[in-house]
């Protein structure tokens, strides 16, 4: 039986991006047009429903398991997005607050890092404080103009449609663990 190949990485990012990416233990996510495409859709009931994409919540995962914290601070609750972050393994988040920098703050005590250590991704003038602070500011491309103004990265997916894995991709292969990663997923 002849064994596979080991699978070579595709992905490139430019090198001052992976810099800057390096030292990065927790990621802050804003959810409404970042992790969902930004629509509010209500049921009949007036329940919220959110849609949620595999590859950014495969991406979290892999994250996690590389030692890469996630949080969520959101202006928002719902059950929808408890239940999935719940099914992720996120358990720093806030909810409803419109304040964002505070409660990033307290994570970050939580965690014992500083900002020099956090990258955040943001699509509206709530996360500006998150994204100015924040060693690596990332954002959709949809993004407002001010934030896309501070971005040091603009995913070319679009919110809940993989652009979380676009910047779980990046902090993977700056801090080395993507190759590893693949090789195990290929398997």
């Amino acid at each position: 039986m002849n064994a596979l190949p080991a699978l070579r990485p595709v992905l490139a990012f430019p090198p001052e991006l992976l810099l800057r990416a390096q030292g990065i233990r927790v990621v802050f996510l804003d959810v409404d047009g970042v992790l969902t495409d930004g629509g509010l859709y209500f049921g009949e009931s007036g329940e919220t429903l959110k849609r949620f994409h595999t590859l950014d919540g495969h991406g979290i995962k892999l994250l996690q398991r590389a030692g890469i914290g996630v949080a969520v601070v959101t202006g928002r609750d719902s059950a929808a997005l408890r239940a999935r972050l719940g099914a992720l393994g996120v358990v720093h988040a806030r909810f409803g607050t419109e304040d964002k920098r505070p409660a990033a703050e307290e994570i970050l005590a939580e965690l014992g890092l500083d900002w020099s250590s956090a990258a955040a991704m943001g699509d509206d003038w709530p996360d500006l404080p998150m994204l100015r602070r924040a060693a690596l500011a990332c954002a959709p491309p949809t993004a407002h103009a001010e934030v896309l103004a501070v971005a040091h990265h603009v995913s070319t997916r679009l919110p809940g449609q993989g652009a979380v894995r676009d910047l779980c991709d990046l902090l993977l292969v700056a801090s080395g663990a993507y190759a590893r990663e693949l090789e195990v997923a290929a398997r």
